[in-house]
C-alpha cells in the first residue's frame, strides 16, 4: 500500500496538530498524515511546559506573537470547553517586590491595555494577599483570564478530531522525517518508515526546525539552541502555601519570564523553570549531552555574542541550576515562608530559542515558505497557547485555507 496523502504534517507536537487539525476542518474529504519521530505525541516542548494558558500580556503591541496570542488563547479555551480539554482559568498575578521593578510593572500593564486583555488591575498589597495568602509583594498585576490545560492531552483530542472526521488520515508514531524529494513527475518524503507522496509539508519540528529546514535546501538565516528549564514542585504539605499562577517582574534585558508558581490541572504546584544553556537539544537533565548539538551551538558566532551579552544572568541562571539554595531563594522573593523541604525536583523541559548570527534572539514566532512546503522556525512561549492562531497562519501561507 503506498501512502498517499494530501497534506504531511511532520512534528506531533502541539502547532503540528493544530494545523492537521485547522486543515482537517477546511477539508473533510482529504487525507493528512502526521509524522512524529518519538513514540508518544508532545514528547518534547508541548509536554514539558509549564501548561500555562498565556493572556497575551507580555508581547509587543501589534506583534504576530500578541496577535495571535489573544486569538489563539480565545479559540484554545472556546476548544478546551466544546471538546471537555481539562483547564482552568484561574487567574495570576504579576509581582513586584522591589521598588525598582514598579516602572517594569506598569509598562506591562500599558502592554496589556494595547493588546486589549480582558479584565486585568493593578492592586495593592492587601489586594494581593485576599488573592495569594502567602505571597508578599507592593504592587501587582491581576490577569483574569490566564489559566492552566492539559496540552497533551489537547493533543490526543485533535488526533481524535481528525480521525473522526477522515478515518483515512493517519498518525505516525516513530517515524523519523529523512528528506525531501520530487522525482517523475511524483513529490513526496522519506521517512524512516518509508517513502510518503505528498503535494503539501508543514514542519512543525520545534528543537529540529532549522536542521529540517536545510534539509530542503532553505536557509533559515538562524540556529537553535536549546535552552533546559529545571522545575520543582511543592511537596504535599506545602501545597497550600500557593492557590493560582505567581510570576515574577521580568527582566527587561533577559529573554525569559524567571521563576514562577503554576498551579498545574492536576491540583500539583510547580515552579520554575530556570533557563541554562543546554549541551544537548533533546536533553533533559543537567549532564545530558550531545556532541553535534554541542558543536553546532558553540561554532555558530550569534551564541558567544548572547552569552557575552547575557553574562551575569547566564552565570545566575547556570548556578541556580546546580543549587536547590538558590533556586528556593528566588522563589522566596514572592513566598517567603517557603522552606527548603516544601520543594522536591520534579522535571525539566528545553525550549527552542532562535537566534540570528548577530547574536539576537528571534523574539517573534518565524514561518518560511519554502516551495510546497511551511516551515515553522521560531515559535517559542506562547505558541502553545496560540497554536490554533498560529495554525491558521500556516495554513494561509501554504495556500491551503
Amino acid at each position: 500500500m503506498q501512502n498517499e496523502f494530501d497534506l504531511v504534517v511532520i512534528g506531533g507536537g502541539i502547532v503540528g496538530l493544530a494545523t492537521a487539525y485547522k486543515y482537517q476542518l477546511k477539508h473533510p474529504q482529504n487525507k493528512v498524515a502526521i509524522l512524529e519521530k518519538e513514540s508518544a505525541l508532545g514528547a518534547h516542548q508541548t509536554g514539558r511546559n509549564s501548561g500555562v494558558i498565556h493572556s497575551g500580556i507580555y508581547y509587543k503591541p501589534g506583534s504576530f506573537k500578541a496577535q495571535n496570542c489573544v486569538n489563539g488563547r480565545k479559540q484554545l479555551v472556546a476548544f478546551a470547553k466544546e471538546h471537555g480539554v481539562k483547564h482552568d482559568i484561574c487567574g495570576k498575578i504579576i509581582l513586584a517586590t522591589e521598588e525598582k521593578e514598579l516602572p517594569i510593572l506598569q509598562s506591562i500593564f500599558e502592554k496589556g491595555q494595547a493588546n486589549q486583555i480582558e479584565g486585568m488591575e493593578l492592586i495593592g498589597p492587601e489586594a494581593i494577599r485576599e488573592i495569594e495568602p502567602e505571597a508578599r509583594g507592593i504592587k501587582a498585576i491581576r490577569v483574569p483570564v490566564t489559566g492552566i490545560i492539559d496540552y497533551v492531552g489537547f493533543c490526543h483530542k485533535l488526533v481524535e478530531l481528525i480521525q473522526g472526521i477522515n478515518p483515512e488520515s493517519k498518525l505516525f508514531l516513530d517515524t523519523a522525517f529523512l528528506s525531501s524529494f520530487s522525482e517523475d513527475g511524483k513529490s513526496g518524503l522519506r521517512s524512516s518508515k518509508g517513502i510518503f507522496y505528498t503535494k503539501r509539508k508543514v514542519f512543525c519540528a520545534g528543537l529540529q526546525s532549522d536542521r529540517l529546514a536545510r534539509a530542503e535546501g532553505a536557509d533559515p538565516g538562524l540556529k537553535i539552541i536549546g535552552f533546559r528549564g529545571d522545575y520543582y514542585e511543592l511537596t504535599e504539605k506545602a501545597k497550600h502555601k500557593v492557590k493560582h499562577l505567581i510570576y515574577p517582574v521580568p527582566d527587561p534585558d533577559f529573554p525569559f519570564l524567571g521563576v514562577h508558581f503554576t498551579r498545574m490541572v492536576d491540583g500539583s504546584v510547580e515552579c520554575g523553570p530556570n533557563a541554562v544553556f543546554s549541551f544537548k537539544r533533546e536533553g533533559y537533565s543537567p549532564t545530558s549531552f550531545d556532541l553535534k548539538d554541542t558543536l553546532e551551538s558553540l561554532t555558530f558566532p550569534g551564541t558567544w555574542k548572547l552569552f557575552a551579552k547575557h553574562a551575569p544572568q547566564g552565570m545566575a541562571e547556570m548556578q541556580r541550576a546546580f543549587s536547590k539554595k538558590l533556586f528556593l531563594k528566588a522563589l522566596r522573593k514572592m513566598v517567603p515562608n517557603l522552606e527548603m523541604d516544601d520543594i522536591q525536583p520534579v522535571r525539566a523541559g528545553v525550549r527552542a530559542q532562535a537566534l540570528e548570527p548577530n547574536g539576537k534572539l528571534v523574539d517573534d514566532f518565524k514561518l518560511l515558505k519554502v516551495g510546497n512546503s511551511v516551515h515553522v522556525l521560531n515559535a517559542p512561549s506562547p505558541a502553545a497557547t496560540a497554536s490554533l492562531a498560529i495554525a491558521d497562519e500556516i495554513l494561509k501561507m501554504a495556500e491551503l485555507d
